[in-house]
């Protein structure tokens, strides 16, 4: 016979067992295992190396696409990211902020070398010839597409607002809606810095 003294201490260890067996709840749009995305990419950063992904394993990884144009979600994306490294303190170290230029016309080496660390000195921007561009944003799905301005070269480029997230294993893991909170996205990199699966 099992007295309530007992049976409190066996749904206690019943609960404790279940909440190490549940799934860790990100902030942010869980999609690990997602089928469908790519997984790597070839493309130059703004010192003139070639990079891909492999170049940042043991690090998370924050990708953007964006251009240096860009009037709001671009420079909104790269401040708030800003504040995450700071968030982080210690663990900023793990973490790796791409910013990959749909405009690679305009956006050359030398513009994305003032741009892109103006916002943090780690930060990296990549780009590729109109070919390699439209190619890595079809394999993450991002989608861009040039709005005419007033002028040839007053163009601007609509595009995904979304950040996407990779564990320190180079694994896709999470989909960041801008706008959210750096002190959401700063707790999710800390867990998948902790290796959650």
């Amino acid at each position: 016979m099992i007295y309530p003294r007992h049976l409190f201490a066996a749904l206690f260890a019943a609960v404790l067992l279940v909440a190490c067996e549940s799934k860790p709840v990100f902030n942010s749009l869980d999609i690990t295992g997602i089928q469908g995305y790519g997984s790597d990419f070839r493309l130059t950063d703004h010192t003139g190396k070639a990079r891909t992904m492999a170049d940042f394993r043991g690090k998370s990884v924050v990708m953007f696409f964006g251009f240096t144009h860009c009037p709001d979600v671009c420079p909104t994306t790269l401040s708030d990211m800003r504040k995450v490294m700071e968030l982080l303190g210690p663990d900023a170290g793990r973490l790796q902020v791409l910013f990959i230029t749909v405009d690679p016309k305009r956006d050359t080496q030398d513009l994305l070398a003032k741009y892109v660390p103006s916002f943090n000195p780690t930060f990296l921007g990549l780009r590729g010839d109109q070919a390699a561009t439209d190619k890595v944003a079809s394999d993450f799905k991002i989608v861009h597409q040039i709005q005419e301005g007033k002028t040839p070269e007053s163009y601007t480029v609509a595009h995904t607002a979304a950040s996407l997230v990779f564990d320190p294993q180079g694994r896709l893991r999470l989909f960041i809606n801008y706008g959210m909170e750096p002190g959401k996205i700063a707790a999710d990199i800390k867990l998948l810095l902790k290796g959650t699966p």
